[in-house]
């Protein structure tokens, strides 16, 4: 009797509507295109129309895909719901959603903490809380119950002026993700953090040329977080650093 197929492992990634979390998604679907079992996927991010472009696309391509159009600041809960009511199960949780304000220390306000501290902090806490307690509960797939990877920054290891409110937010995400990777060991949920430096993303804004040139693309970010998804359940990656060949900005 020939040996019953997988099916395709459950994908929820935050943040897919620009950026590296658009990068990722792009990537996940290239790699399962033609491959068995292939991948779902749940894309959420806060703008409609960026999830319904890329899931158009991606759908052409054969994909599946649910997305979920939500500001993770007033839903944080919500691309978890998604995800489980359409597929039934998560078995990886790539994180990539952020914000930030930039600005002299001296002239951050309680507006702009509060606002970065919503969304990095306390969303991305509820976040992967309960994507972690839903990977508990499941059977084990490949070895392995679940994965989580979320996109903080070199700024949660290196102080730079004009990120305070960021450097914090990201500061505290690292700090997190040390406490789950406790747990993560004995549960058999791996845990990775990512910190990229520079990579040319709307966050940035407008930006000379010539410093454009110097920048990452979203894409070199997500190809080794992709990469890292396919390893096998014998070993973790814990963190990876991603810098700009020839330096930070």
């Amino acid at each position: 009797m020939p040996e019953k197929e997988s099916p395709p492992p459950v994908i929820l990634v935050t943040g897919a509507g620009k950026g590296i979390g658009r990068a990722v998604a792009e990537a996940l679907a290239a790699k399962a295109r033609g491959a068995s079992p292939g991948v779902k996927l749940l894309l959420a991010a806060r703008t409609a129309a960026d999830l319904e472009a890329l899931k158009a696309r991606l759908d052409g391509d054969g994909v599946e895909c649910g997305i979920a159009a939500c500001d993770l600041a007033e839903q944080p809960l919500r691309p978890l719901e998604a995800c489980l009511a359409r597929f039934g199960r998560i078995d990886a949780l790539v994180h990539c959603a952020g914000v930030g304000r930039f600005k002299d220390f001296l002239e951050q306000t309680p507006e702009d903490l509060e606002f970065t501290l919503r969304t990095n902090v306390t969303a991305t806490f509820l976040l992967l809380q309960k994507a972690y307690a839903a990977m508990q509960a499941q059977s084990p797939r490949d070895g392995l119950r679940g994965q989580i990877q979320v996109v903080t920054s070199i700024a949660a290891e290196q102080p730079f002026p004009q990120s305070s409110t960021y450097c914090l937010s990201k500061y505290a995400q690292r700090g997190l993700l040390d406490v789950m990777r406790l747990y993560g060991r004995q549960d058999g949920i791996r845990i990775l953090e990512v910190r990229p430096g520079a990579a040319y993303t709307p966050m940035w804004g407008e930006m000379p040329p010539d410093q454009v040139a110097r920048m990452m693309t979203a894409e070199d970010i997500a190809q080794p977080m992709v990469d890292a998804l396919a390893l096998s359940a014998r070993a973790s990656i814990e963190v990876i650093t991603i810098r700009p060949m020839h330096g930070d900005l």
